[in-house]
């Protein structure tokens, strides 16, 4: 019972904090700054990777994305930089599913490691803040919205995992995910993206379906890979930050392999539209 009183606590602080934080643009980016700090060191760690370069890297590039327009003067350039980041990091992320399917362990040489923390995770939280500048502005909405679809993915995975839950989604890496509580997550994150679209009234409910559908699955990708990452570090969490919970990293990974495929199919409507 204390476990389960705790582990509610962290969660609800945890929640109560990012909300609280979305409403103001630079609470928001200081937010996520700190969030990366510590999701790198967790990371850091289950990749048995030492030195304070990836902080740096993590450091100039969030800083560079964040006030791109306050350091230069200009916001010329940026919408070039903005598709090179986007590009590689979706190639890292690609790259990191077909090593979750090919490989008993995902090979982590020297050059990868930098890849990794730097495409992969750091690149991750840029793409956060730039969703929630979707509108040139900043509107916290659309990013408040992909939380909401992480979260109601996860719960409802869980919940019809372990109610209804048979054939095992990848028992060699994460042994309590089956492909019912895949498709329950799915099915429900689908109907809570039209209550989104009702009440935040920012994109449409076709976009905000096609987005719980991108979210369900490079969510759970996320999910899995981090899940691989923690099996090779032998580990059960990948830090002890959230009481109950384990680390931040375990909260975040679904939104952070996502990120860059969200903020791609936002600049594929914009485009369109």
């Amino acid at each position: 019972m204390k476990e389960i009183i705790i582990r509610s606590l962290s969660g609800l602080l945890y929640v109560a904090l990012l909300i609280f934080c979305l409403q103001f643009e630079h609470l928001l980016i200081a937010l996520f700054f700190i969030f990366g700090l510590v999701s790198l060191n967790e990371f850091k760690k289950l990749i048995r990777f030492k030195g304070y370069i990836p902080y740096i890297i993590f450091t100039i590039i969030y800083g560079a994305f964040g006030y791109w327009h306050t350091i230069l003067n200009t916001g010329l350039g940026l919408n070039e930089a903005i598709k090179i980041l986007l590009v590689v990091s979706i190639f890292i992320n690609l790259f990191l599913i077909q090593d979750l399917f090919s490989f008993k362990r995902i090979p982590l040489f020297f050059s990868k490691r930098y890849l990794l923390t730097t495409f992969y995770l750091s690149s991750a939280f840029v793409f956060l803040v730039l969703i929630a500048n979707y509108f040139s502005n900043y509107n916290s909405n659309i990013l408040l919205g992909c939380f909401i679809l992480v979260w109601s993915n996860d719960t409802f995975a869980f919940l019809v995992g372990k109610n209804f839950g048979k054939q095992k989604l990848f028992e060699k890496i994460s042994p309590k995910k089956t492909v019912e509580g895949f498709i329950g997550g799915l099915f429900f994150s689908c109907i809570i993206s039209y209550f989104i679209a009702k009440f935040t009234e920012t994109l449409g409910s076709t976009n905000w379906l096609i987005l719980s559908v991108i979210i369900s699955v490079f969510g759970t990708f996320g999910d899995l890979i981090e899940s691989k990452f923690k099996r090779q570090a032998k580990v059960k969490d990948s830090g002890t930050i959230m009481p109950g919970h384990g680390g931040l990293l375990d909260r975040l990974d679904s939104i952070i392999f996502a990120a860059p495929f969200i903020y791609l199919f936002l600049r594929i409507i914009r485009y369109v539209s």
